[in-house]
């Protein structure tokens, strides 16, 4: 995807900038244009934008018409889709109920087939039991009436129900069959009648074991047969099942992979809208750019205007802080003045009460608790104030520290007074003398209280007074910035009226630009359209181009596939005649072998007649004669199947004989089809050259005459109006004619120009024409080289093929040879044995002789005794072991002989099977032909499937070199095996691993030749594969070109559309036409394709279930084969290692026996006598005798050994040969079961493809008409093509399925025997080998070096192909630039003149004439229009005929499923016949075993099936009957289609009526327009007849001028200047005309500086534009911007207001509450100077303290320290550790050094000595807030050391409240100084006492945490939403949460 995008992208890039610089061009004649139009006046604007106006609206309401028309058209085909939608839903039930029918069907013909099976093995066994009683009746001379040689069962395997339709014929052909087993019945009866008698008489006779053995095996073998049976159908079932589950995945994953493909396709058609967006957005991007800058600048000075705002509000807040600082300061001192009242009452009531000691007391008590509630008041009302400044905060705080030591005083006076209150009472009662002594102490103390209090009022006053002082400045700020809020807020108000005025003339401004928009957009479409047109028509000649390619390409394989097959033909042929001259060899070495057997069987019989053993020996070899000519009749049967095999591979070669020779028919059709396209493409781009010209000279022409006709008409009205104001009427007379004959002059000479112009653009075309002609015969020729040169090739390969098969005759013809030598050579190597072994015989004998002859026992004689005595034994033990290897070998020949049979019956199954998969693949292949004719779309699809195709081959070609290399494997196993044996012979073994090895290197060679191939073939694959992919590039290259040029070229006028349009229509009308021909026979081809595409599942479910079921069967039978191979050589190998274990033994037992012996022989030779001797010479010929019989019988059963050797070899040969065809087969079906699928998917594409091409074709019929002349030439040529393309493709598969050729290695060394002859034989066959060998390997390299060779020249025809279309690429393009250059000049003259036009247009005449023609050419419109809104109707009218046709499709789809019920009922009857039928047969055979139990039971069989058959006959008819039905509906379905034909033939009679009527449109419209022409001519007539009037008046006026005065003839003399004036202005514009044409051509050569002038030019009216077009948009965005801050700040202004509003509310309320305050403040300045007062007294004493306690350490607090350093956490310890050091006095570098070796992990002494208790009394517990950070982690010494430091710091001065010192206040949010200090800030405060901010301390702090007291100075904002600044007073502190907003604390403080 990624790179089809880039790709696309790239192209439209490309595109986009050409038709941006087509754009820039136009934008700088219509700048021109505009320029020239402001210059003359807005009085020309008339009639031509009306005109426009008129023209534009009608098209909209044509395109509207349209849009309406698609609107209906879609929903119709909505429509249409979801009745396809049911109609294909309606198939698949009916499809569903055919499958489960067609399965039973099935299910009952299994059934058939086992009867008939049944039927064959009894006709089999009637075989031999004729066989056995010729045998029987040749002794009596007896011959059957009837024989079964006559009787040969034709068994026709029907496929059941492969389709829905059955023909007639088969009904025929099933009538027949009937008949024929009906006669084939009673044939049989009549044999099983004479059989019986003949069975009769020959057990009357007697009856051989070997038959009754032979009964045996045949029944065993049917009884295997039926299990296997039983076992395929079970596995065929399951099968199915499995592959209708694979369907319906398949199905999902289509349907998946369609909506994906959807999904991207929609995504791909968003991508390409987003970049056609992007590019129209592209052009604003300057003016954006220059827009943001200025909005920027906006931004900024709005930001700036902000800024000024804020600091305003700021200071405004500050004023009404100050005021209600003021109010509270107020209230304070009302309270304070409150206080003084209270505190002269209470003056006068302690002077009254200080009389009596009760009284007084009282009195006391009162005014204590009175000062307490005063005090408590007080802080209570300090508490509130939220507002106060912080020093102010601290002065409150140092006051109330103050009041609480006086409240502890006083309460210590109190309990004094009352201690001696009480003593006074005391004393009272006791001295009464005392009383008035304590009373004046009593009075005295008081009298110093009321003092202080009387000097802290004081105090207060004078502070209350300096404020006052200063709430009156701030009431005077106050009032100042009211007035100040008051001016901003009329400003304000002014400036939102503005914003309000502006914003909506920038909505007006908007408006007009979208306006503006729309219609650039609109055009912006239309261009699009006709970029689509155009792109579509390249696509179209590129899809063509590419058709050829690969059309020439897929000939260019067909040929080589061609060759292979040849090829491989030949190989198989030299294979088979090899394979027949081996068999040959081994009949003649069998026959031999036979005589060889049978001579030596009579001597025996003669030498051994008395021995009874050797009868039995006798007999076994009878048995086993039989045996071998068994053997030998199957071998017979074998050649023949070869034979057979042979011939069918001839048909074959001469059936791909004659496929080469059609594929070459069509090459040459395909070339001749080529050259048709080739020419009927240029004779099209000719004639629309032509037209092209045409219309330019005709434009040129029109352009020139107006612009003439102006220049003309201006002097004539110059003159005229010169005329006028000539005094006298003669003198008017006679200006008046001179100014006509001048015009007529003028007229004349142009009419000359026009003549000399027509002339020279006739000159012009004819040159063209004479040049196109020559480029289109130069373009034929190059053809007809390319032609000849493939015809070459073509010939040149033809030639090779045949060098290649004239040399594999001389190679088979040499190998003839050589086997003929061989066989000779074999056969003197059996004279020579045979030769050795009479020598040896002989020598024995004499020998013999020789030992009888001589009486006298020498000891070479005991020697000889004794090695005969050792070889007796050797040869019994060797004996027995061939006995038992023979017994082993029979076993297996016997294993394999059964394996041979079910193999070939399964080769047969898989042949046929085969068979029926090319039948299906032809079917198939006719499909696509269809499908590839209708579909244009979907080569690329065909294209993907045959890239596969090769891929697999390949993939085949590695299998079948895996399966040689098995093969070779296997046989270099077999020789290993053999060598076991033969240990003894070193030598031989040494020489056959060397050949061994020299064939293991030639394999190798082989294999890398195989291996080069396979590259060469994937490098040419590649190499087809690469150039494929350059040509597609380079042809998208071109089509980029091609579209580019083509946007340039349809920039055109209006009026050119408007003569092409009347051009096309006629063609376009004959196009429509085509177009509903071709959907008509889609429509056909559509219903076909869908019944052929139920065809093909069918085929392809029964296929994969032949599949299956042939790999289980091939994998069964190679693990058999394997298992018994492997259990074969162990056993053989095991025994061979037995046999030389024995044979050492015997050797050592026989050593001692012999060195007995001759212990023995030299003791009686030493005491010899002649008894003794004879005894001896008995013995010895005993032995003789012996050892001549077993050396006979071990010579024998070598023999035997090596016969049972060869044939067990044979018997793997043949098992090798038969597993490498099931591997070729398992590979064939897996490959064409691949194919299969990938067509089924390639199916379902391109049934869904074709589907929505239809839906694409409905809705494009009408735009269609811009494109379908091309597409109707090019659908021809394509048709064709890919006709041709779709024989090809199906060649190629059964390439894929032919093209395996046959790897048979015909490897069996035989197995060594003693004699070193036969290794001397087995030598000479491998050095054979190995000349084979090396010649395949030549033969190989031969192949390499020829498929170098096609690869150079197929690599050098495509680089000419690519030389041939870069060339005719390169003409298109020097073409096109002509073509470029011819439209740039033009352009260049039509816009110089189409300015001088829209000039004069007002005043020319025929500008009449013109609008009168485009008044006739509207109403032509308005004609098609109606013409257009006919055929609409007409096509609703087909829906509605197509929506009943579908009607009365599901009528004919509810019949069928009605015929499918009966079906099934047909079915169900037939079913329990069929069960009735089976259980009578069941009933008879009991009956029959009954009667004939035992002997008579094969015709009890014969009975069954005889009764089966007749069951058959039964089914036969039912199926007859189902057949006519089936007729039936064929006739039916034939109606129904006749229907069809006629609603088409109404149709086509339609068409052809439409077809008349646009005739007589067109006829109508010519003569409409010979008519203009006509009345034009007429007009010119009447022009020519004024002309030659005012000649004839002029005539009359000369005579007049002559008797007219001299006065007249000055006049004329002046008159006479002026018309040599205006010659000269003609001739000035003579020569500005060459001037003008001359600086054409400059133009055309300097285009290049042109366009780098326009550009500037551009820039220049840019900056004309820019005060208008770019201001108004820079100005809308500015203003955009303004409004949308401007409302923003409204709002903000709005929020403000309100809050405001409630702060000026809440101000009130706290002005009032300030009252309040100040007198509270008065009153508490007062107490506040006594208090401090006392604050400096206790300052004092502390400072004695201090000086007294310097050096000292508090015990209590350095324990209470020490202690909190172990409760606080690890982290904050060595924060503990810096307070301990700050009170020790320890700097800080020394404590930083400490703390550093503490963690170091030194430990010093001073943790030692600090100890101290849990706490002390002493330090006031004062509560934490929660918000603090530092509460968590520091412990309470921690806090109170901090507090004592904060004390022990000098407090800072009180502040001035001067608007100077104010700082401005941030949000919350960003006060971090202002949240609670860390810890990090603490310590820095403890060293740095003075810099510390005064907040720092957490116990002194009474407000709230979550507002933040200190905040940057940066920030800005509402001052109202802002914390408290640190230089005014607070109020009561409230609990807020830090999340919580200014706001909040606002609406807190008014509700309080």
């Amino acid at each position: 995807m990624a790179s089809w995008l880039g790709g696309l992208g790239s192209g439209l890039g490309q595109s986009l900038g050409q038709v941006g610089g087509s754009l820039s061009s136009l934008t700088g004649q219509l700048s021109s244009f505009t320029k020239d139009i402001l210059l003359e006046g807005a009085e020309e604007v008339g009639d031509a934008a009306t005109e426009l106006h008129v023209s534009n609206s009608r098209l909209r309401e044509i395109e509207s018409i349209n849009a309406a028309q698609k609107s209906e058209n879609e929903r119709l085909k909505k429509i249409c889709s979801d009745l396809e939608e049911k109609h294909e839903a309606a198939e698949l039930q009916v499809k569903q109920l055919s499958i489960e029918y067609r399965n039973q069907l099935q299910q009952k013909e299994v059934e058939i087939s086992h009867l008939k099976a049944r039927q064959n093995a009894l006709q089999e066994q009637l075989q031999k039991v004729q066989t056995a009683a010729r045998s029987s009746q040749s002794a009596a001379g007896l011959q059957p009436a009837t024989t079964s040689a006559s009787f040969v069962p034709v068994v026709r395997h029907s496929s059941g129900f492969e389709g829905d339709d059955m023909d007639f014929g088969d009904l025929i052909w099933s009538q027949q069959e009937i008949n024929r087993l009906s006669n084939q019945v009673s044939r049989l009866e009549s044999e099983v009648d004479h059989w019986k008698q003949i069975a009769q008489s020959s057990k009357v006779q007697g009856t051989n074991v070997a038959e009754q053995s032979e009964i045996c095996k045949l029944q065993n073998t049917i009884k295997e047969l039926k299990q296997n049976l039983s076992q395929e159908i079970d596995d065929h079932q399951h099968e199915l099942s499995v592959l209708q589950d694979a369907h319906r995945q398949k199905l999902i994953e289509i349907t998946r992979r369609h909506r994906e493909e959807l999904s991207e396709y929609e995504e791909r058609i968003e991508e390409l809208e987003n970049q056609l967006q992007q590019d129209g957005v592209r052009t604003d991007a300057v003016d954006d750019s220059k827009i943001s800058e200025q909005k920027k600048n906006v931004q900024n000075l709005e930001g700036g205007k902000a800024e000024d705002l804020q600091i305003i509000k700021d200071l405004e807040d500050e004023i009404r802080r100050l005021n209600q600082k003021l109010s509270s300061a107020k209230e304070e001192n009302k309270i304070l003045l409150k206080d003084q009242e209270l505190l002269k009452v209470e003056k006068i009531q302690i002077t009254q009460e200080y009389e009596s000691l009760k009284s007084d007391f009282s009195m006391l008590q009162s005014s204590v608790t009175e000062q307490d509630a005063l005090l408590k008041e007080q802080e209570k009302k300090f508490q509130s104030t939220t507002m106060l400044p912080e020093d102010v905060v601290r002065l409150q705080q140092a006051l109330l520290e103050a009041e609480k030591e006086i409240a502890r005083l006083s309460s210590l006076n109190q309990e004094g007074l009352e201690k001696e209150l009480l003593h006074a009472q005391h004393e009272n009662k006791n001295i009464l003398s005392t009383y008035s002594e304590d009373q004046n102490s009593e009075l005295n103390q008081l009298r110093q209280d009321l003092e202080r209090k009387e000097h802290e009022l004081n105090e207060s006053i004078a502070e209350r007074e300096t404020l006052v002082a200063e709430l009156e400045e701030l009431d005077k700020q106050n009032q100042e910035a009211t007035q100040h809020v008051i001016t901003l807020k009329e400003q304000l108000s002014k400036q939102h009226t503005q914003g309000d005025s502006i914003t909506k003339q920038l909505q007006i401004d908007i408006d007009l630009e979208r306006k503006k928009v729309a219609k650039l957009e609109m055009e912006k479409m239309e261009a699009i359209k006709e970029l689509d047109s155009q792109k579509e028509k390249l696509s179209q000649c590129s899809y063509a181009l590419n058709d050829l390619h690969i059309s020439k390409q897929q000939l260019q394989n067909t040929i080589k596939d061609l060759q292979e097959q040849l090829k491989k033909s030949q190989d198989r042929n030299l294979h088979n005649k090899k394979e027949i001259k081996e068999l040959q060899q081994r009949l003649k070495e069998r026959e031999e072998d036979l005589s060889v057997s049978l001579s030596k069987l009579t001597e025996k019989s003669n030498q051994e007649a008395n021995y009874s053993c050797q009868d039995l020996i006798l007999k076994e070899r009878e048995v086993e004669i039989a045996k071998l000519q068994n053997n030998v009749l199957e071998n017979k049967q074998r050649n023949e199947d070869l034979e057979k095999s042979l011939s069918d591979l001839k048909v074959e070669n001469g059936k791909l004989v004659t496929a080469f020779e059609e594929i070459k028919q069509e090459l040459n059709d395909a070339i001749s089809e080529k050259n048709k396209v080739y020419l009927e493409k240029d004779s099209v781009v000719e004639a629309l050259k032509m037209e092209k010209k045409h219309l330019e000279t005709e434009l040129n022409q029109t352009e020139k005459r107006l612009f003439e006709q102006a220049q003309k008409y201006e002097q004539t009205i110059q003159e005229l109006s010169n005329a006028r104001s000539m005094d006298t009427s003669a003198l008017q007379l006679e200006h008046e004619r001179l100014v006509k004959l001048n015009q007529e002059k003028d007229f004349k000479i142009a009419e000359f120009k026009r003549n000399m112009e027509q002339m020279e653009i006739d000159h012009q075309e004819t040159k063209e024409m004479l040049t196109t002609s020559l480029g289109g015969q130069k373009q034929l020729t190059e053809l007809i080289k390319e032609k000849e040169e493939f015809i070459e090739k073509f010939k040149n390969q033809a030639l090779q093929v045949k060098q290649e098969l004239e040399e594999y005759k001389k190679a088979s013809k040499k190998q003839d040879v050589l086997k003929q030598n061989l066989e000779e050579k074999d056969k003197s190597l059996a004279i020579m044995k045979e030769e050795n072994n009479h020598l040896k015989e002989e020598i024995e004998r004499l020998k013999d002789q020789q030992s009888r002859s001589a009486p006298m026992v020498e000891p070479k004689t005991l020697d000889i005794i004794i090695e005969l005595e050792s070889e007796v034994t050797q040869l019994k033990v060797i004996k027995n072991n061939l006995e038992e290897e023979i017994e082993v070998l029979k076993k297996t020949i016997e294993d394999q002989n059964q394996k041979t049979v079910q193999l070939q019956q399964s080769l047969q199954e898989q042949r046929k099977q085969i068979d029926e998969s090319k039948v299906q693949c032809e079917q198939m292949n006719v499909t696509h032909e269809r499908l590839s004719l209708e579909k244009d779309e979907e080569i690329k699809n065909l294209q993907k499937t045959i890239e596969q195709i090769k891929t697999q081959l390949h993939k085949e070609r590695q299998v079948i070199q895996t399966d040689s290399s098995d093969l070779f494997q296997v046989t270099k196993v077999q020789p290993l095996n053999g060598e076991n044996g033969n240990e003894k012979h070193d030598l031989s073994k040494a020489e056959i691993e060397r050949l061994v090895k020299g064939i293991k290197e030639r394999e190798m060679e082989i294999k890398l030749l195989n291996e080069k191939n396979v590259s060469l073939s994937q490098q040419i694959d590649q190499l087809s594969k690469d150039e494929v992919g350059k040509l597609t590039r380079i042809i998208q290259e071109k089509d980029l070109e091609i579209q580019a040029l083509n946007a340039r070229v349809s920039s055109a006028s209006y009026r050119q559309d408007v003569l092409c349009l009347q051009q096309q229509l006629q063609a376009y009308v004959m196009e429509r036409e085509q177009v509903l021909a071709v959907l008509s026979e889609k429509t056909r081809e559509n219903s076909q394709l869908k019944t052929e595409y139920h065809k093909i599942m069918d085929m392809v479910a029964a296929k994969e279930a032949a599949l299956v079921r042939l790999q289980e069967e091939n994998q069964k039978l190679s693990n058999r084969f394997e298992n018994s191979s492997q259990d074969m050589f162990r056993e053989t190998i095991q025994n061979l290692s037995r046999i030389i274990r024995e044979k050492d033994i015997e050797i050592d037992a026989l050593s001692q026996k012999c060195q007995t012996l001759l212990t023995v022989l030299q003791t009686s030779s030493t005491g010899t006598d002649s008894g003794s001797g004879g005894v001896n010479s008995n013995q010895f010929e005993e032995l003789l005798q012996e050892r001549d019989k077993l050396k006979q019988q071990v010579k024998k059963m070598e023999e035997w050994k090596q016969q049972v050797i060869t044939t067990v070899q044979n018997m793997q040969h043949e098992s090798a040969h038969l597993q490498e065809e099931l591997h070729k087969l398992q590979a064939q079906i897996s490959v064409e079961s691949d194919s299969n699928s990938k067509l089924q998917v390639d199916y379902n594409g391109l049934i869904q493809s074709y589907e929505q091409n239809e839906k694409k074709l409905k809705s494009f019929s009408q735009e269609l008409a811009q494109v379908q002349h091309t597409i109707g030439q090019l659908h021809n040529t394509k048709d064709l093509l890919l006709g041709k393309l779709d024989l090809v493709t199906p060649s190629v598969a059964m390439a894929s399925i032919v093209s395996q050729p046959p790897v048979i290695q015909s490897s069996a060394p035989e197995v060594l025997s003693d004699e070193t002859k036969l290794l001397q034989k087995e030598l000479e066959q491998l050095k054979k080998k190995l000349q084979e060998k090396d010649s395949t390997i030549r033969t190989l390299q031969e192949n390499n070096q020829r498929l170098s060779d096609s690869v150079a020249t197929a690599s050098e025809v495509e680089r000419k192909g690519q030389e041939g279309t870069d060339s005719e690429i390169r003409q298109i393009k020097e073409k096109h630039d002509v073509l470029q250059k011819s439209l740039r000049e033009k352009d260049i003259l039509i816009k110089s003149k189409s300015d001088q036009l829209l000039s004069v247009s007002e005043n020319l005449s025929n500008k009449e004439n013109e609008n009168e023609l485009l008044k006739q050419a509207v109403t032509n419109l308005k004609e098609r229009n109606l013409i257009l809104e006919m055929d609409i109707r007409k096509l609703k009218e087909e829906n509605e005929k197509i929506v009943a046709s579908c009607r009365e499709k599901e009528t004919e789809f509810r019949a069928l499923q009605e015929t499918n019920m009966q079906f099934s009922m047909m079915l169900k009857e037939k079913e329990f016949e069929s069960h009735s039928m089976k259980e009578k047969a069941l009933t008879f055979e009991k009956l029959l075993k009954e009667k004939e139990q035992g002997k008579t039971g094969e015709l009890n069989q014969l009975l069954n099936e005889v009764k089966s058959m007749q069951e058959k006959a039964v089914t036969f008819q039912q199926e007859r009957d189902q057949v006519m039905v089936a007729l039936k509906q064929k006739q039916m379905e034939s109606s129904a289609l006749q229907s069809e034909i006629q609603h088409l033939r109404e149709k086509e009679q339609r068409l052809n009526q439409e077809l008349e009527r646009l005739r007589s449109h067109l006829l109508e419209m010519e003569d409409s327009y010979t008519r203009e022409a006509l009345a034009a001519e007429d007009r010119e007539a009447k022009l020519r007849k004024k002309v030659s009037v005012l000649e004839e008046k002029l005539v009359s006026s000369s005579t007049a001028v002559e008797n007219a005065s001299h006065q007249a003839s000055l006049q004329v003399e002046s008159l006479q200047e002026q018309l040599n004036l205006v010659s000269k202005q003609r001739d000035e514009t003579v020569l500005q005309l060459t001037i003008s044409q001359d600086q054409v051509k400059q133009y055309a050569l300097s285009l290049a500086n042109l366009q780098m002038v326009l550009e500037q030019f551009q820039q220049e009216e840019k900056a004309m534009y820019s005060a208008e077009l770019e201001k108004h948009q820079k100005q809308t965005a500015e203003w955009k911007k303004k409004a949308e801050n401007l409302e923003e700040k409204v709002v903000s202004l709005q929020e403000s207001l309100g809050e405001a509003n409630a702060a000026l509310d809440a101000a009130s309320r706290l002005t009032e509450q300030l009252d309040v305050k100040e007198e509270q403040i008065e009153e508490l300045k007062k107490e506040g100077e006594i208090r401090k007062e006392m604050l400096e007294d206790v300052q004092n004493k502390l400072m004695n303290l201090i000086n007294s306690t310097e050096g000292k350490v508090d015990k209590l607090l350095m324990r209470n320290l020490f202690v909190g350093h172990f409760h606080t956490p690890k982290n904050k310890r060595p924060e503990v550790l810096r307070l301990m050091g700050s009170i020790l006095g320890i700097k800080k570098e020394e404590l930083d050094q400490l703390l550093s070796e503490e963690q170091r992990g030194v430990t010093r002494w001073v943790t030692g000595w600090l100890g101290g208790g849990t706490g002390s009394k002493s330090v006031p517990n004062t509560p934490l807030r929660p918000t603090h950070q530092n509460v968590f982690n520091s412990s309470f010494s921690e806090l109170f050391v901090k507090f004592l430091e904060t004390e022990s710091c000098p407090s800072l001065p009180p502040p001035k409240l001067s608007v100077h010192d104010m700082k401005p206040l941030g949000a919350a949010g960003t006060g971090k100084a202002g949240s609670i200090p860390s810890s990090s800030q603490i310590q820095d405060s403890a060293v740095s006492g003075i810099s510390r901010r005064p907040d720092a301390n957490p116990f002194l702090a009474p407000r709230s945490a979550a507002v933040p007291l200190i905040t940057p100075a940066t920030s800005s904002g509402h001052l109202l939403m802002k914390p408290i600044s640190d230089a005014l007073p607070t109020f009561t502190p409230l609990p807020v949460s830090p999340d919580a907003s200014a706001g909040a604390v606002l609406k807190d403080l008014l509700k309080q």
